[in-house]
């Protein structure tokens, strides 16, 4: 099974592509992870567009059974929220449009599946996508990192299903 975590942002959108492996430490390996950056004197409805191109052809690609989103949890900039729930929506959009199943997450459900505690703070997160991957260093950005902590929290809460 291939799962694709996303972290969503309409400046920087994390992404993160796992697979099954019995092998693997966790039963999860890394295939790839990164952002989908859109520059900021770009129009918006363009930095929309250029994110659900690049998120069709990392579809493509990976072919992944299942897209893992995180839910929005802001409570301090409205306009912010509002963007980030713009790019949210196409992102989904995309995704089934593609074929691809879509599960959400909230952030303190992917805190507490990976490190057992719900209010565990970034750098305790990227020591254990690290850790749970074998890899060598922590992914960066953070948002790639996040966004393979989003897609495992959803693998294993779908290999229960």
């Amino acid at each position: 099974m291939i799962v694709l975590g996303i972290d969503p942002g309409y400046g920087r959108c994390g992404f993160g592509v796992i697979e099954s492996n019995e092998s693997a430490m966790n039963g999860w390996s890394h295939l790839a992870s990164g952002v989908i950056s859109t520059s900021a004197e770009t129009e918006f409805s363009d930095r929309l567009l250029e994110i659900g191109d690049d998120l069709v052809s990392i579809i493509r690609q990976y072919k992944p059974e299942l897209l893992v989103i995180e839910q929005l949890f802001f409570a301090k900039n409205t306009t912010t929220a509002m963007k980030v729930a713009h790019a949210r929506g196409m992102i989904v959009y995309v995704a089934k449009k593609e074929g691809v199943r879509v599960e959400d997450v909230m952030p303190n459900e992917v805190k507490q599946a990976l490190t057992g505690y719900g209010a565990a703070d970034k750098k305790q997160m990227q020591e254990m996508v690290k850790t749970v991957f074998g890899l060598s260093k922590v992914p960066e950005p953070d948002d790639a990192a996040d966004a393979l902590a989003i897609a495992w929290t959803g693998a294993t809460r779908a290999a229960y299903l």
